[in-house]
């Protein structure tokens, strides 16, 4: 059985996720704690929990979701993941953590790309890999199946979308992402998105303001 949890990091309460199932393994999305405690309030969850982190995947770069990208690959030496078109972001972030104040040591850029349609093993099940661009160009959501859940990243939120007003974003294209990559999941899926509360695919297409005016 695949599990997923949110662990909430940093002043943007960027959500970071961590998906196991009964073998122990344990996937991170968007690993986003910042400071020392942070970190090892993340490191200590693993260990009281008995799961083994087998790799990070990130659903996009921008820098609030990448700030804890550096640790996972010194302390547990898996590769920084991420779709290809990110690579822009990583480099100039920086210069983005300098604007809010925050003390980024570059990363190298993306160690692996990841692909649409790419399976993300994780224990005995898989997440797959959904393209969603226009909150960044190489946005991505993971979803599951077994799990009946997806994790959006900044693309679909309880009653909204992500903002397009960054570089690289773009509100036509984001709109038409979230209804053919996502909207067409299953009505029951739940939706983990990169802040705030979860939501279904089902309700957003009944509720959400910003995809019905888009009709």
């Amino acid at each position: 059985m695949i599990q997923i949890e949110a662990m909430v990091f940093n002043s943007f309460q960027v959500n970071t996720y961590l998906v196991w199932d009964e073998t122990g393994d344990c996937l991170v999305v968007d690993p986003a704690f910042y400071t020392g405690e942070e970190q090892e309030t993340f490191d200590a969850f693993l260990t009281g929990s008995a799961l083994k982190l087998t790799g990070q995947v990130n659903t996009h770069c921008h820098i609030d979701h990448i700030l804890g990208v550096q640790h996972i690959k010194s302390q547990y030496g898996y590769p920084f993941s991420a779709h290809e078109v990110e690579s822009n972001l990583v480099a100039n972030a920086p210069l983005m953590g300098d604007m809010y104040g925050l003390n980024f040591e570059p990363l190298s850029g993306i160690d692996r790309v990841i692909e649409d349609h790419e399976a993300i093993k994780v224990g005995n099940h898989s997440l797959q890999a959904i393209h969603v661009p226009g909150h960044s160009p190489g946005s991505l959501s993971y979803y599951s199946p077994e799990g009946g859940f997806v994790i959006t990243g900044d693309a679909l939120f309880e009653g909204s979308i992500g903002r397009t007003d960054l570089p690289g974003g773009d509100y036509d294209q984001l709109i038409q992402s979230i209804k053919t990559r996502l909207l067409v999941l299953p009505p029951e899926t739940t939706v983990y998105p990169g802040h705030g509360p979860s939501s279904t695919i089902g309700k957003e297409i009944a509720e959400n303001p910003f995809l019905s005016m888009a009709e």
